[in-house]
């Protein structure tokens, strides 16, 4: 019997859906059910804390992690796009022009509003 290709779409659905609530189910069981107040303590590094421990941190952080990530997805989008140069047609240089154009001001832009200076 052959299957549709609609088929297969559902079948890897229904694998994706089953395989992690099988997982999750089966941790449930066999998981050790004896809590105590030192299990349900926060653990951090082995220390126990001083003060308060939720703290703000900056946004800087997360600035700069966002600013990565932009970059990073741009060298995700180019490696295939360099690899396959010389088999792609002249608007795949175009699109990939127009990719770069746009992270440069997205650079720029971050650069100017001072996310970068590190304060």
């Amino acid at each position: 019997m052959v299957l549709s290709d609609f088929t297969f779409v559902g079948i890897l659905i229904l694998v994706a859906v089953l395989l992690p609530i099988v997982g999750l189910g089966l941790a449930w069981l066999i998981r050790p059910k004896k809590p105590n107040p030192i299990k349900q303590s926060t653990y951090e590094c082995g220390i126990e804390t001083i003060g308060d421990t939720w703290v703000q941190f900056k946004a800087q952080y997360y600035i700069y992690a966002l600013v990565f990530v932009v970059f990073d997805i741009e060298a995700v989008f180019l490696l295939p796009w360099a690899v396959a140069y010389h088999q792609l047609p002249l608007y795949a240089l175009v699109e990939a022009v127009i990719l770069i154009a746009i992270l440069v001001l997205a650079l720029v832009y971050t650069w100017r509003k001072g996310a970068l200076r590190w304060s």
